[in-house]
């Protein structure tokens, strides 16, 4: 298993990152390049997803991008730690279930390292959190699939501006639903793209050496 890592410490622009994506995506169909796992944020930026629904943009002046992955509308900006993926799906028994499963323990693995406990839900995809006996929701994941090569990725805040999210229904959510690390425990969060990256490259390669053996 050959997987290329990419950070990028300046924001990287929304069309600018699917536009590379979807180009690694016909290169690894085609066998001309190797997996990908990408860490980044994004400049602000509002994006749909394949599920989205009008009634979810409540400022109608937004400028809002429309994507091909899975999911409601979101935000992005500075203070959130987007996680991008290229990985093949045929090496691993194609399941999108499993790739979920992984993506979610990943997120969670790693914030229990900054003794954060969280949890998903399976009504409402994505990471929570118990914030003062308020359930709200801490990471986003939205997964596109094409001939069995999986992308698109993940979202963690950390130290984002959530006002920005009073704009819209986040995943479709109703009321104050969203939070970020740094409202949940102050802390330095500065090597959690390190931890990210970590974590998910072990729990891929379990998958992978689960597979072999099953099969």
């Amino acid at each position: 298993m050959t997987i290329e890592i990419k950070r990028s410490t300046k924001p990287i622009d929304y069309k600018e990152s699917i536009n590379f994506l979807e180009d690694r995506v016909s290169k690894l169909i085609n066998g001309k390049s190797k997996e990908l796992i990408w860490i980044l944020e994004h400049p602000h930026v509002y994006t749909a997803g394949t599920s989205y629904n009008e009634n979810e943009l409540l400022d109608k002046s937004i400028k809002l991008i429309k994507t091909s992955r899975g999911g409601k509308i979101t935000y992005h900006g500075p203070g959130q730690i987007i996680c991008y993926f290229v990985l093949n799906l045929n090496n691993r028994k194609k399941d999108i279930r499993k790739l979920v499963s992984i993506l979610e323990t990943t997120i969670i693995q790693t914030l229990k390292e900054f003794k954060i406990e969280s949890f998903n839900d399976k009504k409402n995809i994505g990471i929570w959190v118990k914030n003062k006996s308020k359930l709200q929701k801490v990471a986003a994941i939205g997964v596109k699939v094409k001939k069995w090569i999986a992308y698109h990725g993940f979202s963690i805040n950390v130290d984002n501006d959530l006002e920005y999210y009073k704009k819209i229904k986040p995943c479709g959510l109703e009321g104050n639903k969203i939070i970020n690390l740094n409202v949940i425990k102050k802390n330095n969060y500065n090597n959690l793209k390190i931890k990210i990256i970590k974590n998910l490259i072990i729990n891929l390669k379990k998958w992978v050496f689960l597979f072999l053996i099953i099969f």
